[in-house]
């Protein structure tokens, strides 16, 4: 299988994440989408919580004395980074819990743009379920050095725009797995392929960590770019 060079178009790109969104009010995609948007709802709503009553004190213990005095710059980096790494591992658990429900969903969205009168086989539970803690086991090997980063006075005002840029690509990784796997397509070549339209996938991927960080169109995003994800691969797929 081969990616289109058309693919690498930003615009094009983020065009099919809007394309999803609009297909969530679908019925012929509603039955795919509920259980996910509910494992978000009680998922995100445990993230809120745990970020109101415990990241501002995570912050204040990370500022040594002799920085109180750039504090006010600092406090808002800081919050950006933790706020990111959040959201990104709760975003994280919700597809790891949900991966079953997205194959399924990416194969009826395929069905449905494609029209085919049956959605194609999804892989086995225990394959998908692999396929996501592979996947989720690359993006914390790369996680690690950031975070690390984020708490090294100083060093961490570039941070959060790294952040930015690992969640976009972990995204992208993440939303284009699940049409990818109902192909037979594994993280090895799901990652080579993927890369060779970096700067589509980015663009994907960034808009979607930006919905993410929305409380309540969190809810919906993840979906939304399943379904994107899959007409995209589907418009740049060569063979």
């Amino acid at each position: 299988m081969l990616f289109d060079k058309k693919g690498n178009n930003p615009v094009l790109a983020v065009g099919y994440l809007f394309k999803g969104l609009k297909l969530l009010g679908s019925p012929e995609l509603r039955a795919f989408i509920m259980i996910p948007v509910l494992i978000n709802v009680i998922l995100y709503s445990i993230a809120l919580m745990l970020g109101y009553f415990y990241i501002s004190d995570l912050i204040a213990q990370f500022i040594p004395s002799w920085l109180q005095w750039l504090s006010w710059v600092l406090w808002p980096l800081f919050f950006i980074s933790f706020f990111i790494v959040g959201f990104f591992t709760f975003t994280v658990v919700a597809n790891l819990i949900s991966a079953p429900f997205y194959g399924k969903l990416a194969a009826k969205t395929k069905a449905m743009i494609s029209g085919q009168t049956q959605p194609s086989a999804e892989q086995p539970l225990a394959k998908v379920i692999g396929a996501e803690l592979k996947r989720a086991g690359y993006l914390a090997t790369r996680a690690l050095p950031l975070l690390i980063l984020s708490i090294i006075p100083g060093i961490n005002v570039v941070a959060p725009f790294l952040w930015v840029l690992f969640g976009a690509w972990g995204m992208a990784l993440e939303y284009m797995a699940y049409p990818l796997e109902n192909e037979g397509v594994l993280f090895a070549e799901q990652h080579q392929l993927v890369k060779s339209v970096r700067l589509g996938a980015l663009s994907f991927g960034g808009v979607a960590v930006m919905g993410l960080t929305i409380p309540v169109l969190n809810i919906i995003v993840a979906p939304a770019a399943v379904i994107g994800a899959t007409i995209y691969l589907n418009e740049i797929k060569q063979g």
